[in-house]
């Protein structure tokens, strides 16, 4: 077997701190209850599918120990896909590029699989259309491994997981984490039907699969970001939804302004096909370019004169302003001089003087009971 150490794992590129971990016990958790049954694969590729994979613990875990080879791996983040490949190259002697594959969460990633490890997602939607997917698409005789940390999981998961399975039993829990084990597919499930949803007061449709942040609902902060489209650079000439997740600021600004160029990017897998769908709804598919990217990384200096961001004030299960930081020094970069950022956050949380720091001179717009709406000049 070769040397594996979990230890040796890092977040990078995604933000990392202290209390930030690129591994934890829910991995080691799946790996040691799945283990007979990964070792049955041994010898028969293809049949191990990783799904939810933080930043590499699990697909890395099981190509080193078990020597395992054509793992099919579904990651939502691309930050996550990064981090598992630079990982992949540097933790081990043995380079283990070869040993997996990155997939959409489709009939490619899933069909023949008899072993899913899954990294419970937090959201009950998501858990659906992951566990519609393999009911629909995995080998009748698959056996669905799914943890997490016990404090961020409820009975409900085991009510959707059900909806797919027959057998769904937990196992003791261990070190804050738990297990839980499906099996055999109920016919006929299918999988998750497109999600959408009119709203008559900014006149969009929102569409959204299930991994998708706020669902076809509009988040509240990107509603009162809305109010101010008017006031946003009048000449500017491009622009860019950052973290862009169903794509509402892109298709609105798209919408009132038809000489903008537009772009939407996200490094969700989830909020890239949900953008895409709700351009598609609205008529804009092509006026608005959808893209995955982590941080505009793809994107030249200077190239933008618009950027407009709610940003995630929490890192995975963590409240952490890192990835907030991160989307700053971003915009920052890509901003022409003169170009503006637009952001909107929560009120409590101060950010001006990281603003300013990033882009450049920065004032408060408008400021309601639980969002702050500012604007930084690129300098």
């Amino acid at each position: 077997m070769t040397e594996f150490s979990f230890d040796a794992l890092r977040r990078a590129p995604d933000v990392e701190a202290d209390n930030l971990f690129a591994v934890d016990a829910s991995d080691r958790l799946i790996l040691d209850q799945a283990d007979a049954a990964l070792e049955e694969t041994v010898g028969d590729p293809g049949r191990v599918v990783v799904i939810g994979d933080n930043y590499g613990a699990l697909t890395l875990g099981a190509a080193a120990v078990l020597e395992l080879h054509g793992i099919r791996v579904h990651q939502d983040a691309l930050a996550g896909e990064l981090a598992l490949a630079a990982n992949a190259r540097r933790v081990t002697d043995l380079d283990l590029s070869g040993r997996f594959v990155n997939l959409p969460l489709s009939k490619q990633l899933l069909e023949d699989a008899t072993v899913v490890l899954l990294q419970l997602p937090r959201s009950l939607a998501a858990l659906d259309d992951i566990a519609r997917a393999i009911a629909a698409y995995a080998d009748p005789s698959v056996t669905v491994y799914a943890g997490g940390r016990v404090k961020h999981m409820t009975t409900a998961m085991n009510e959707v997981l059900a909806a797919s399975f027959d057998s769904v039993t937990a196992r003791l829990a261990r070190q804050k984490s738990r297990v839980l084990i499906a099996s055999g597919p109920r016919p006929g499930v299918g999988v998750a039907l497109p999600r959408r949803e009119f709203h008559d007061d900014v006149g969009l449709w929102i569409c959204a699969s299930g991994g998708a942040f706020a669902g076809t609902k509009l988040d509240i902060g990107t509603r009162f970001l809305l109010g101010h489209l008017d006031e946003m650079k009048p000449d500017a000439a491009t622009a860019i939804d950052l973290g862009c997740g169903t794509g509402a600021l892109a298709a609105a600004l798209a919408r009132a302004r038809p000489g903008l160029a537009v772009i939407a990017t996200d490094q969700s897998l989830a909020a890239v096909e949900s953008a895409t769908a709700t351009m598609e709804a609205n008529g804009l598919a092509d006026r608005v370019d959808v893209v995955r990217d982590d941080a505009l990384s793809g994107f030249d200096d200077g190239s933008a004169d618009l950027v407009v961001l709610n940003p995630p004030f929490h890192t995975g299960s963590t409240v952490h302003a890192g990835i907030a930081l991160k989307l700053f020094e971003a915009a920052g970069r890509v901003l022409a001089p003169g170009g503006e950022l637009w952001t909107v956050f929560n009120s409590h949380l101060s950010y001006r003087a990281a603003l300013q720091r990033a882009v450049g001179a920065t004032r408060q717009v408008d400021r309601n009971a639980k969002f702050t709406v500012m604007v930084s000049t690129k300098r």
